[in-house]
C-alpha cells in the first residue's frame, strides 16, 4: 500500500499519512505557460503552501520567460479535452469524472488510480501538446492536486468543474468518456 504525506495549512499541525486506497478521487489543475507565475496577484503555490502575492517576484519571472504566455483558443477547448481524456483513458486506464479546458487552465477529476500523479499529469500535458502540434511550451512546470476522501468532496469537485463547462455554454459533461462517480473504479 502506498502512503501519501498529508499537508495542512494549519501552522505546526501534526503530520499524518493517508493510504492511497482512502482516496475516492483526485482533481488536478494544469495551468498554461506564463499565466500563473510565482508571486501572482491571485496567490500562488510552492511546495504545497499557498503564498501571498509578490509583484516583484512575478515581474522577475515574467522577464525570465522565454515565450509569451500561452492561451487556448475557445475553438480548441473541446479538441484539447478530447486529446487529454482519450490519452488518460487509453494510456493510464483512468476513470474520468469531470474535465474542463479553459483558456489558461484545465481541471481533471479522476477516480482512484495506481499510477503516480506526476505520470498522470505528464500524460495529460503531452497529449494536449501533441494534439495541438505546437513547437513551444504550453504548460507551466507544475500542477495542483486535491485529494477527495469522502463522497461530498468528490461531488463538490465534479460540480466545480462542470460549472466551468456550463459557463462556456457547453454541456456539463461534453465528452463521452466522462463516467459517473459510481463507476469511478480503475478501468
Amino acid at each position: 500500500m502506498q502512503i501519501l504525506p498529508h499537508w495542512t495549512d494549519s501552522i505546526q499541525a501534526p503530520s499524518i499519512t493517508l493510504a492511497m486506497d482512502q482516496i475516492l478521487a483526485t482533481m488536478i489543475t494544469l495551468t498554461t505557460y506564463g499565466t500563473w507565475l510565482r508571486g501572482d496577484q491571485r496567490g500562488w503555490v510552492e511546495n504545497g503552501k499557498t503564498l501571498p502575492p509578490d509583484p516583484e517576484l512575478e515581474t522577475a519571472d515574467r522577464h525570465r520567460s522565454q515565450h509569451k504566455p500561452f492561451l487556448f483558443a475557445e475553438s480548441q477547448f473541446l479538441s484539447v479535452g478530447r486529446c487529454i481524456g482519450d490519452s488518460l483513458r487509453q494510456r493510464k486506464n483512468v476513470a474520468l469524472l469531470a474535465l474542463t479546458v479553459q483558456s489558461w487552465h484545465c481541471h481533471v477529476v479522476m477516480g482512484p488510480t495506481d499510477h503516480p500523479i506526476p505520470d498522470i499529469v505528464k500524460c495529460a500535458k503531452d497529449a494536449a501538446r501533441y494534439g495541438l502540434c505546437v513547437g513551444r511550451p504550453i504548460w507551466t512546470d507544475g500542477y495542483d492536486k486535491r485529494f477527495c476522501f469522502d463522497r461530498a468532496a468528490v461531488r463538490n469537485r465534479i460540480d466545480y468543474v462542470e460549472r466551468h463547462n456550463l459557463e462556456l455554454g457547453l454541456p456539463a459533461k461534453p465528452w463521452d468518456f466522462i463516467v459517473p462517480f459510481a463507476r469511478a473504479q480503475p478501468l
